[in-house]
């Protein structure tokens, strides 16, 4: 195992569009999010963070293989279906950064990278001196959804110890199709938030 990491900003994640994609794509279909991803549709996604100059995205690579990865965009910077709960709560969109996936093949995972992917972000945002709060969203799966794994795990705890709080009032709704599907369907997703110190 030889893990390097490397930063990105605005169009420069433009040249590892593809690796992350596919990264995306191997990562998600797993549960909670069960994504049936295409190409496509990860392109549109990542154009977003593309357009932002103070979009980052910080990648882990295992000699030429991507196998983690992390972006943070300010919020003004997102798509109206993630600004939309903190506008419609009367939150200040300018303070506020918001923080996209953390992926993570499964063979490299427990090696504290989650925590690293954290303190870049935090670090990053932080260095602007202009945001105040910190935010990601996770999708809420029911706790007897039948393709829930055995002995699964959510990372609710971990969130909580990095001082995220869950903020159920603050929720939203993505659509993408799930496993075997062909149609996108929507989703809730739950917001997390933390003061920037």
């Amino acid at each position: 195992m030889n893990l390097l990491s490397r930063q990105y900003t605005g169009a420069g994640i433009r040249t590892v569009f593809e690796p992350l994609a596919n990264l995306r794509i191997a990562v998600f279909r797993d549960f909670p999010y069960l994504y049936e991803g295409t190409l496509e549709y990860e392109r549109a996604y990542l154009e977003t963070y593309a357009r932002s100059e103070r979009a980052l995205l910080f990648a882990v690579f295992d000699g030429a293989r991507m196998v983690g990865a992390t972006t943070a965009i300010p919020l003004t910077d997102e798509t109206e279906e993630v600004q939309a709960p903190f506008r419609t709560a009367g939150f200040a969109l300018p303070e506020i950064f918001y923080f996209g996936e953390s992926i993570l093949l499964s063979e490299y995972r427990g090696l504290g990278l989650g925590h690293r992917f954290f303190d870049v972000r935090e670090a990053h945002a932080a260095a602007f001196g202009a945001y105040r709060l910190t935010c990601f969203c996770a999708v809420d799966r029911p706790a007897d959804h039948p393709l829930r794994p055995p002995g699964y795990r959510p990372l609710d705890e971990f969130w909580a110890k990095r001082g995220y709080r869950k903020e159920c009032a603050l929720h939203t709704t993505f659509s993408w199709p799930d496993l075997g599907e062909t149609a996108s369907t929507p989703k809730t997703m739950i917001y997390w938030t933390r003061p920037l110190l």
